[in-house]
């Protein structure tokens, strides 16, 4: 209930919306123009066309990609209240099995990216610290920023596991002030320079691409995409606040970051030709458009702000997994929840992983500049995943025409964008691809080695409840055998038991996926018993999978309906009890050998030894259903079920015991 009054448009929802939304997209003015300045190589070469015909280009890309794009079309392709390219894939996975490699390609680049965001915005905003004249000489040293990323993106990723919601009730107002006051100072700033106001003309957004002057060119565009990487995030978080907030707010965000920008290039048209700062190669336009008295806050203000952004991001990337997770693109992982938020989870291994990496970054590259040079392009392949995906969901309401104009229109814009950003391979992008492709390979693995590995027990053997219904029947009823449990419950497929168990009630559970977020929803199948009981339980992809959050319930239904008998309990200390004891039978399939199958090619042996290999590095089963605390029972069984033959084996020949013959010869 709280969740829908956030999701409705509210004051309160609008502040939420600025603390939860925003932070990556609005904190892109920290490097955005220092980016364009590193680009022309020094601030004497950033001249009145350049500087408004990058303006101008961060205008626009913001306009088509952000606001058209996510703003206007992909908040509308929601699945259920909840948005990001994997729940949008589970809305259009249906129409082709391709679009299977469109979601993996986009899930991965946006999980690699994110590595980068908390290191590159944290470092930006902590940059204002070098060159202060009020910390003298000691703003000079060169492990000053990446030490003070450090502690600080360190203390961050230490208290994910304690809960952020106290802290999260401030993220809101924060960013309020924040965007307040970064379009206050690039109004000021705009008034020195008004002719920096043409940028809002497309015209020199496209002249300055094709202006001999500019030594970039069309890559130009690389550092403009740093502007509107956060848009995928925009699309990501819509479930946690709601697509009215979201409507709602956009345009006060994208207003004050436009003034700022346009600020920014206006301190940059008064000041490229001065003596104290045409030759330098390094500043930041955000931090020395602010008067010197004012600085010092400035400074803390935009921490605030990149630790906001961070948050953001760290909460995002847990959902992603979670949402990855789901839908079996990604192996098991302990989920927690820190708080009594629903939508708040804690992954402490994509946790510590991503601390690992972002502090790798931060003392790899030690600038922003150079982070910079890395940041944006594996972020432009989720872009383009998106409206490959989004077209699919426009054409599946019937709306072809749109779908290819969206298809071809923003497809062509985000290749450009991509091709732009190919600059920065050998700058540092090759990080970012690098875990994009290592990410994908284990999606890949993960997922259609699991699929391959069905196919092959399906081949092997299949088997019904039904054609063991009587010795079911007759094993719970068996007195000679003692009762193993009350209720034996084992989780999806069963190929087989190590030994006879007699249970008073026999429980079949499979977990079905489903395309909605938050499905919760059981059939039941006796099977003509009352002992026997095949459950399907349906569960959303952001729904948690354990087992006794739903079984006990099930159990109370049944024995309710008279569907099964009470289960009195003779002993313990809650009397009296209808619900008996549970044990849990958890079956881990190991290969034995895979080379032993010659019906199997090279290609599936190294994707279901890929699986397994995932599938025993990561959590056991009974801990990813809950079972931590429950009587469990795991049995390790061989994966294919029907050991492989050999029709090269020759039988030579057969001894047969001969029967000794009495010696007729007598002593």
């Amino acid at each position: 209930m709280r969740k829908q009054r956030i999701q409705e448009r509210s004051l309160i929802g609008m502040l939420i919306t600025l603390g939860v939304v925003y932070g990556d997209i609005g904190t892109s003015p920290l490097y955005v123009m220092n980016a364009l300045i590193n680009d022309a190589g020094q601030l004497k070469n950033a001249t009145p066309d350049y500087v408004i015909g990058s303006v101008s280009l961060i205008f626009w890309t913001l306009m088509l990609i952000t606001t058209v794009k996510y703003v206007l079309i992909a908040l509308r392709a929601d699945n259920h209240h909840e948005g990001g390219i994997f729940a949008l894939y589970a809305l259009v996975r249906h129409r082709a099995k391709w679009l299977i490699f469109v979601a993996l390609i986009g899930g991965a680049a946006l999980l690699a990216d994110g590595t980068l965001t908390p290191a590159v915005t944290v470092t930006s905003a902590v940059e204002g610290l070098k060159g202060l004249p009020k910390l003298g000489a000691f703003s000079q040293y060169p492990w000053l920023v990446p030490l003070t990323v450090t502690v600080i993106l360190l203390v961050l990723f230490m208290i994910q596991g304690f809960g952020t919601a106290v802290v999260g009730r401030s993220f809101g107002p924060m960013m309020l002030l924040w965007f307040t006051v970064i379009g206050i100072f690039g109004l000021i700033n705009i008034s020195q320079a008004p002719v920096i106001l043409k940028a809002f003309s497309p015209v020199y957004a496209v002249q300055v691409l094709f202006n001999p002057a500019n030594k970039m060119g069309i890559f130009i565009l690389g550092s403009v995409f740093l502007a509107t990487t956060g848009a995928e995030a925009l699309y990501s978080d819509m479930g946690h606040v709601g697509k009215a907030n979201i409507d709602a707010t956009w345009p006060f965000v994208y207003t004050t970051l436009i003034l700022n920008y346009l600020g920014q290039g206006a301190w940059m048209l008064t000041h490229y030709q001065d003596a104290a700062w045409r030759n330098a190669t390094n500043v930041n336009p955000f931090y020395a458009m602010v008067p010197a008295g004012g600085q010092i806050a400035m400074i803390i203000l935009a921490t605030v702000a990149a630790i906001i952004a961070s948050q953001a991001l760290i909460t995002g990337s847990y959902t992603l997994v979670d949402e990855a997770v789901g839908l079996k693109f990604l192996p098991r992982m302990i989920i927690k929840h820190p708080s009594n938020v629903r939508s708040q989870i804690y992954i402490g291994a994509i946790n510590w992983l991503l601390c690992l990496v972002t502090l790798g970054i931060v003392w790899l590259f030690q600038t922003s500049a150079h982070m910079e040079a890395a940041y944006g392009l594996a972020i432009t392949l989720t872009m383009l995943m998106t409206t490959i995906l989004l077209s699919q969901w426009i054409h599946m309401k019937g709306h072809r025409a749109l779908a290819l104009a969206l298809l071809f229109g923003f497809g062509a814009l985000e290749t450009v964008f991509l091709t732009a950003s190919l600059t920065k391979f050998i700058h540092g992008g090759y990080l970012t691809l690098g875990l994009t492709l290592v990410i994908f390979l284990i999606m890949v693995v993960w997922f259609f080695g699991n699929r391959r590995r069905l196919r092959y027990n399906q081949a092997n053997e299949q088997i019904s409840l039904l054609d063991y219904r009587n010795q079911l029947i007759q094993l719970s009823h068996d007195d000679h055998l003692p009762v193993f449990a009350t209720n034996l419950v084992y989780l999806a497929k069963v190929d087989h038991q190590h030994r006879v168990k007699r249970a008073k009630v026999y429980w079949f559970i499979t977990i079905n996926e489903t395309n909605r977020p938050y499905d919760c929803s059981y059939s039941i199948d006796m099977l003509g018993t009352r002992n026997i009981v095949e459950v399907q339980l349906n569960l959303g992809f952001r729904k948690s999978q354990h087992i006794n959050l739903y079984l006990r319930q099930i159990v109370t239904n049944l024995i309710a309906d008279h569907s099964i008998d009470p289960q009195y309990s003779r002993y313990g200390i809650t009397q009296p009890r209808q619900v008996g004891d549970f044990k849990f039978v958890v079956q881990n399939q190991q290969i034995m050998d895979l080379a032993s199958n010659p019906t199997m090619g090279q290609f599936d042996r190294l994707l279901i030894g890929g699986r397994v290999l995932l599938q025993n590095i990561t959590p056991s089963p009974a801990i990813w259903y809950g079972l931590a605390f429950s009587d469990v029972l795991e049995e390790t069984i061989p994966l294919f079920t029907k050991p492989a033959t050999d029709a090269t084996l020759t039988n030579l020949t057969v001894h047969h015991a001969r029967t000794p013959q009495r010696n007729s010869r007598q002593p």
